[in-house]
């Protein structure tokens, strides 16, 4: 079974996009080069700032959702490592 993970990565005006993928290296390098999301063309330098094994692909679609659903501040404390990804939402297996 492929083990799935979730990123953040910050664009140049401090968005966060969040994103799930079986290779974080090779998906950030895709985004950098402008072949990965349509949200993040454009916006400058790429920074990879959040990665963490999941499991399997449903379970990160599902991790996935709801990360997207927190506020920009629970995501902040999530990215500094003041809170765990445990914390902030439930991962069932």
């Amino acid at each position: 079974m492929t083990s799935w993970s979730l990123y953040l990565i910050r664009s140049q005006d401090n968005r966060l996009y969040t994103g799930i993928t079986t290779d974080v290296s090779r998906r950030f390098a895709e985004h950098q080069a402008g072949k990965g999301a349509k949200a993040l063309r454009g916006r400058g330098t790429l920074l990879l700032v959040f990665s963490q094994a999941i499991g399997s692909h449903s379970q990160a679609l599902r991790v996935e959702y709801q990360v997207k659903r927190l506020s920009k501040i629970q995501k902040e404390r999530l990215v500094s490592q003041t809170v765990e990804l445990n914390d902030l939402i439930k991962i069932r297996d």
